[in-house]
């Protein structure tokens, strides 16, 4: 038999290492065989004990390379002119990528056959195998990215009293049943991608830009994190009916709440740019990435139809009872909105969706605004506030919500909403919690 490297050929004079790589690259590609005991030249030197040699590269194989790839390959030892050759048939597998366990779903670690080589695999070319591997869904595909952390997902699971080890992650498509990370398993560790954005506007347009901020993490912290800020900003106002008071929030806090839920559930991940948040003076919009499925209208949305893009995520956010159930969440919005007389407002382009959420207080905050002090005035004052908090952590290293009423003069909620928004600003630090919280000065 003649001996010849090419595409689907590969000669090893020894059992080396190298071997695994070529195994791989012949299961992403075509198929092929390595012969061990033919030198480059395709001269036959033979294995003294194949054997042993053979239960070196099974061993080999079977715990460096992933996914398992041993059904896909086939041993044989040649006799050639009294020599022994081990034959390593290898077929295309149908769990591409495979790749080096300790390595990952990387280009280090995925290789494929480029003429008589084997060669790092692109990230495109990585990506393209697991998409024809695990199919269109982005959720349930193995994500590039292998070395995740859930400190912050495990915390929301711990704070429910939900189990989370490795068991549920399978369960809920964190994990595949090899221990391989999902996309989804991506989006719910503390290395996410994606990230939000959130922009706030003094007036009713983006003349005037008054604060932003980024938030990225677990898309769990990123719900939380928007929340707080949007919160923070969600102001009360005091409505008389003859002698009764009610207080009304600007946004109802269940249509922020499915707004922002509608935001992260429903968004195509496949896209790497940033879900938007702004914030007017008149409304809020929540801008996310992705269309409607096809098939699905805006008018059957709201109707309460709805086929969810990322029904695994869905999935995790029903077992943390952010949600109810599938199609409820714009009747939520719209119904919050009953009684007033602007409603909320939804548009449809080819890859985006928008939610705008109208301030129900807009006209009675713009009266307020006009009597109030000016803009310039009021920032002159928040700066003084904040520098008379700094001066005091400088000198006491810490302090809580009690010592800033006295120091500043003012209420409880006050205090609370001044705090509140230096934490947001990333100029103070909240440390511990309930009775024993404190705030000290982020250097």
């Amino acid at each position: 038999m003649d001996y010849i490297e090419s595409e689907t050929v590969e000669l090893k004079e020894i059992v080396v290492d190298d071997i695994k790589k070529e195994i791989i690259a012949f299961a992403n590609s075509g198929g092929g065989c390595v012969y061990v005991g033919v030198d480059n030249n395709g001269n036959v030197v033979g294995i003294s004990d194949p054997d042993n040699e053979l239960l070196k590269i099974t061993n080999m194989v079977r715990d460096s390379i992933k996914p398992d790839i041993t059904m896909f390959l086939s041993y044989q030892i040649i006799e050639e002119s009294g020599k022994s050759v081990i034959e390593i048939r290898v077929q295309r597998g149908t769990g591409r990528p495979y790749y080096l366990s300790k390595k990952g779903l990387r280009p280090e670690g995925v290789y494929v056959r480029q003429g008589t080589s084997s060669v790092p695999a692109t990230d495109t070319a990585i990506r393209q195998m697991i998409k024809e591997t695990d199919g269109d869904s982005f959720e349930e595909m193995r994500s590039l990215e292998q070395s995740l952390t859930f400190v912050q997902t495990d915390a929301e699971f711990e704070k429910r009293k939900i189990p989370f080890g490795e068991t549920q992650k399978q369960t809920l498509h964190l994990m595949t049943t090899e221990g391989v990370y999902t996309n989804l398993g991506l989006l719910l560790s503390d290395q996410c991608i994606h990230t939000i954005k959130v922009a706030v506007f003094e007036g009713t347009d983006q003349s005037d830009f008054k604060d932003r901020h980024e938030f990225s993490g677990s898309l769990l912290k990123q719900l939380n994190d928007s929340y707080d800020m949007i919160d923070f900003r969600n102001a009360t106002h005091a409505v008389f009916d003859k002698l009764i008071r009610n207080d009304i929030r600007d946004y109802p806090e269940e249509a922020v709440r499915e707004a922002l839920l509608n935001l992260l559930v429903h968004r195509d991940y496949s896209f790497r740019a940033s879900s938007n948040i702004s914030i007017y003076a008149d409304r809020i919009e929540f801008i996310s990435l992705g269309g409607l499925l096809p098939g699905v209208s805006l008018s059957d949305v709201m109707l309460g139809l709805s086929l969810c893009r990322n029904v695994n995520l869905a999935n995790v956010f029903y077992r943390l009872q952010l949600i109810e159930a599938y199609g409820t969440g714009i009747r939520k919005i719209m119904n919050s909105y009953k009684d007033c007389e602007r409603k909320p407002e939804i548009e449809v382009s080819d890859n985006a969706f928008k939610i705008t959420l109208p301030n129900i207080n807009y006209p009675i905050a713009q009266t307020e605004n006009q009597s109030d002090i000016s803009t310039k005035s009021r920032k002159k004052h928040e700066k003084n506030i904040d520098d008379t908090i700094i001066r005091y952590l400088r000198e006491h290293g810490e302090t809580n919500r009690g010592t800033l009423e006295t120091l500043l003069g003012v209420s409880t909620t006050t205090a609370y909403r001044i705090l509140k928004r230096l934490v947001i600003k990333g100029i103070v630090l909240q440390e511990k919690h309930g009775k024993n919280t404190v705030y000290s000065l982020i250097e």
